[in-house]
């Protein structure tokens, strides 16, 4: 029968991480094999999960999709394939088109990161990209995953004239490869 909606819900974010960590990071943990543009097959995900301990179900898979926060993850048309919409270690082309991003964009981070920041930019890190919001409200809510949040504002128009490229991730966030240190302003810092 159906446990509780709590119940469920702890699955879905268990399932969730799962898919994080096979489509995002280490798909070879379980012997999944992504194509090029990081697509991994519904069916031999739930086979080789079950091989390894995580029961997933066609469901549970979907309804991560439908559910998670920022749209992590899409199926495809043909509704047999799945992969995670970015934040990948591994190297994958996502298919992004380069954008043309807003004149501002933001990045939130924690006030321990500043002096790292200050000294080299922004830059990827475990990812393939650095990530900047469109608006504060949200720069501020990543931030407050890394401490005490502080909002930088983001040259993006300078950036892409002078040759830097854009992407623009199904879930509205920016993506751009680094951001060197003089299209940063630090200005409310003490925020």
């Amino acid at each position: 029968g159906r446990g509780g909606r709590k119940a469920m819900t702890q699955d879905l974010v268990r399932v969730s991480k799962f898919m994080s960590l096979v489509l995002r990071h280490k798909p070879e943990e379980i012997g999944l094999v992504l194509d090029g543009q990081g697509w991994g097959s519904i069916d031999e995900l739930i086979e080789k999960s079950g091989r390894h301990g995580m029961a997933l179900t066609r469901e549970a898979i979907a309804e991560v999709v439908e559910t998670s926060d920022k749209q992590r993850f899409a199926i495809d048309e043909s509704g047999r394939r799945v992969r995670a919409n970015q934040g990948h270690s591994v190297d994958i082309d996502l298919g992004l088109t380069p954008s043309e991003p807003p004149p501002i964009l933001f990045h939130g981070t924690g006030e321990k990161s500043i002096p790292a920041i200050r000294a080299e930019g922004l830059r990827a890190g475990q990812r393939q990209h650095v990530h900047l919001s469109p608006d504060e409200d949200t720069a501020i809510r990543v931030g407050r995953r890394h401490g005490r949040p502080v909002v930088l504002r983001i040259a993006a128009g300078r950036m892409r004239e002078s040759g830097h490229v854009f992407f623009y991730s199904t879930n509205g966030v920016w993506l751009t490869e680094a951001v060197p240190v003089q299209f940063i302003e630090f200005a409310n810092e003490k925020a």
